[in-house]
């Protein structure tokens, strides 16, 4: 018997999605109940990208084409993105992003994410670096705090 744990017996972030501590899972979110494909299964970076991108460039024409009389500088589009996130996530549980890539965004529990989770992770989405930050059922930290999961619809 040895007491010395071998770096085997531990895993670390090195590991990426999927790490010696994240359990056997056939497909990301079956841990959670989610299918492998289909409606409910857990939606794909690539998506999810996508959508985000959509969400970003609509905030940009918005906030340019009504913010820009404000004093909100450079931070106009920034705003648009939260209060878009916030509102609709929170009410509808999706994007207009999420919407066209069918894509939608639910409480572990399901239903719809709330006011309050929607706002939270719309925050979390604006700081950049929680949604680069994923675990084995490709939640980012945006996703994981809130309790919240984005979801094929």
């Amino acid at each position: 018997m040895n007491p010395v744990a071998a770096r085997r017996d531990v895993s670390s972030w090195l590991d990426g999605p999927g790490g010696s501590l994240a359990g056997a899972q056939d497909h990301p979110g079956q841990r959670l109940g989610c299918p492998a494909d289909g409606p409910g299964s857990v939606a794909r970076f690539g998506r999810r990208l996508v959508a985000v991108v959509v969400d970003w460039l609509l905030a940009m024409l918005i906030a340019g084409a009504f913010l820009r009389s404000l004093p909100l500088g450079s931070f106009g589009p920034l705003v648009v993105f939260f209060l878009e996130q916030a509102l609709l996530v929170g009410t509808a549980g999706m994007t207009i992003g999420h919407r066209l890539l069918g894509l939608r965004v639910q409480r572990l529990a399901g239903g719809s994410p709330g006011p309050g989770r929607g706002a939270l992770r719309a925050l979390l989405l604006c700081l950049c670096l929680p949604p680069l930050i994923w675990d084995a059922d490709q939640r980012g930290l945006h996703d994981r705090y809130p309790g919240t999961l984005v979801v094929r619809s």
